[in-house]
């Protein structure tokens, strides 16, 4: 072995088994020569975009059936109770399928994973349409499939962005992928609504198929391997199978080097949850989730009925408002996190004397072990839960007294920006303190969150019908602010959590 690899790959790794052991040094213990990635950052944009893309059919699956329920359950000949369920199984094969596929990806690679997801995807859209009005067994069968396919591309995006950015970076990456599954909240009930009156609802799932298979050929084409244990920084050419059909990124810059990170054995994802500091994390997620989902999944029901001279198409329009915060939020936040994190890591420089990445500073407060990564990330969580809590608590009061529409679409642009602001800097931070199981974090992120918002949903109408619409908000509201400390408890717990997970290691 060179010594130029021995200096750029910890030399601990070759003898631990493991999964945390078997990423590459962190950025500031490579040499210059040896870079995180040898992707340019027009490439690594690239290579987010092409994973955004595939991420959008999670929510964009789930959101363009609703406007055709009704429809459904007319020519099915089924109550709205029973095609409901349909929604209520996707729920739970999208929280449940991404902890089979996110662990599977961080073992044999993001490529084949992500081409398999689409497939399946595909195969069930075209069952869906074809399924004939007198199998309602079919449907439900057919929709946890397709939940099956479609759930587990954001968490195999997430583990992309794990394997292609550094700390420093991935906040703004996160930001730039989040739009994929953002675009399904904002426009699904719009496209969805559009197909069902002019096509029919079976071209809902024609649409899905056609959009699919085009993702599939994309992704077959250019998305290359990422995986760090496959390929390492990408300079490691893989097998033929891992290879995309169209080298745009990397070209001439991979096969340099036949050296890889040590492969790791098959590791259980649920064990992440035995992880406090991350445990933390996905419960205070799952309830920003829950309140942002009943948010979504009430805006037709509520705006019906608040406001009743909305036709259809009207009130999907609504849910723009909606779609239109969580992308913003995505965005700035992104840009806020890497700044945040540069802003921590030059007080922290200045304050110690000393140089990221210098010689013998491998012990240092900068080190990527030993910086506070939790207080970088979760620095303006808590203005932005107030903000949530407040627009929460208002949106529902406004609905209540039925002032003029405007005045709730502009709370609820801003509360669904201030939660997607908190959702994706804890996505962010968990990708951060488990960067080598990114898929099998983001999926067990998801199985929590989906346990949550679908226990929410389905009692939500229940609450609104006993309480009232004010009300039902100012709950969601207290719940959302009791979670407060713990963003205190992940800021106390996460330090200690990192550093019994790396003297284990050692």
């Amino acid at each position: 072995m060179s010594q130029d690899h021995q200096e750029s790959t910890p030399s601990p790794a070759s003898d631990k088994h493991d999964i945390e052991k078997a990423v590459p040094a962190p950025l500031s213990d490579r040499s210059p020569e040896r870079p995180y990635s040898i992707y340019t950052p027009t490439e690594r944009w690239f290579i987010v975009v092409t994973a955004s893309i595939a991420a959008l059919f999670s929510p964009l699956a789930a959101m363009v059936y609703m406007p055709a329920i009704p429809v459904i359950a007319a020519d099915f000949h089924k109550s709205v109770e029973l095609i409901n369920l349909t929604v209520t199984v996707y729920m739970v094969f999208q929280g449940v399928s991404p902890v089979f596929w996110g662990t599977l990806a961080d073992y044999v690679g993001r490529r084949p994973i992500f081409l398999s997801c689409m497939l399946v995807l595909t195969v069930a859209c075209i069952g869906l349409a074809s399924t004939p009005t007198s199998d309602y067994w079919l449907l439900l069968v057919l929709r946890c499939v397709q939940a099956a396919g479609s759930a587990s591309t954001v968490a195999l995006g997430a583990g992309v962005i794990g394997d292609i950015a550094t700390r420093a970076e991935r906040g703004s990456f996160f930001g730039l992928f989040s739009v994929g599954p953002l675009f399904g909240p904002a426009f699904g009930p719009v496209i969805g609504g559009v197909l069902t009156q002019t096509l029919g609802w079976r071209w809902i799932f024609w649409f899905l198929a056609i959009a699919s298979a085009l993702c599939f050929i994309v992704l077959l084409a250019l998305l290359p391997e990422t995986l760090r244990q496959l390929v390492g920084d990408g300079s490691v050419l893989p097998s033929r199978f891992h290879r995309p059909l169209v080298p745009l990124v990397g070209h001439g810059r991979q096969g340099i080097t036949t050296e890889r990170p040590p492969r790791v054995s098959f590791v259980n994802p649920l064990r992440i949850l035995t992880y406090p500091d991350i445990l933390v994390l996905l419960l205070f997620n799952a309830v920003q989730y829950a309140v942002f989902y009943a948010i979504i999944a009430t805006i037709s029901t509520i705006f019906q009925s608040t406001y009743s001279y909305l036709n259809e198409t009207e009130v999907g329009l609504c849910f723009l408002s909606s779609g239109f915060g969580t992308i913003t939020g995505g965005f700035v936040i992104g840009k806020i996190m890497d700044r945040d994190y540069r802003l921590l890591k030059e007080k922290l420089v200045h304050e110690h004397g000393i140089t990221a990445g210098a010689p013998g500073s491998r012990e240092a407060i900068t080190h990527e072990e030993n910086f506070p990564i939790e207080k970088a990330r979760l620095k303006t969580t808590p203005i932005q839960l107030l903000i949530c809590v407040a627009c929460c608590a208002g949106y529902g009061w406004c609905l209540h007294q039925k002032v003029n529409i405007a005045v709730p679409l502009v709370l609820q642009f801003v509360c669904c920006f201030s939660v997607m602001t908190i959702m994706n800097t804890t996505q962010t931070l968990l990708v951060d303190l488990l960067p080598a199981q990114g898929s099998s974090v983001t999926a067990c992120n998801n199985l929590v969150r989906c346990a949550f918002g679908a226990a929410c949903v389905s009692v939500i109408d229940l609450i609104l019908t006993g309480v009232g619409v004010g009300w039902t908000y100012t709950i969601l509201a207290l719940i959302s602010l009791s979670t407060s400390p713990m963003i205190w408890l992940i800021l106390w717990l996460g330090p200690r959590s990192r550093a019994k997970r790396c003297a284990r290691n050692n």
